[in-house]
């Protein structure tokens, strides 16, 4: 199973972890780590080593929050020469718990990575982008049939 590390500033991973808890219950072979003020590349490099030293497959997956922030940068760092390990930015609820579902069924390193892309901007909505096509698609329906004939 592939494991995955998510790196944020500040509490965002501890809140993602703790949301998708509630979600799945208890979930395995994920890292959580948390940059803090004060802390630097070099702090984000011994956090990153020590989450995967505790982590049970070699193959991670990094779910960070911003690309070119501090988590991004020291996980770009750590990953460069793994084979075995990827980078995904924007990290939000919707494309974690997407990613541990299909962790569960038994994804890739390189399905995950799909999978985060996808899911990450796919769960961006707009409430009234969507309302206003549902009320285009309902005023198309019930113009139909309105013809003297």
């Amino acid at each position: 199973m592939v494991a995955i590390v998510i790196a944020t500033h500040g509490d965002l991973s501890d809140a993602l972890m703790g949301t998708a808890k509630m979600i799945f219950g208890t979930i395995e072979n994920v890292a959580q780590v948390t940059f803090k003020p004060g802390e630097g590349i070099e702090n984000l490099l011994d956090k990153y080593q020590a989450a995967s030293e505790s982590l049970e497959d070699d193959h991670i997956l990094f779910l960070v929050d911003l690309f070119g922030g501090s988590p991004y940068n020291a996980a770009s760092r750590f990953v460069a020469r793994k084979e075995n390990m990827d980078i995904v930015t924007g990290v939000n609820l919707p494309m974690f718990v997407e990613v541990l579902g299909k962790r569960l069924a038994g994804g890739t390193l390189e399905e995950l990575v799909q999978t985060a892309k996808t899911a990450g901007a796919d769960g961006i909505k707009s409430f009234k982008e969507i309302f206003s096509h549902q009320t285009l698609a309902n005023s198309a329906k019930e113009d139909e049939g309105d013809e003297l004939g």
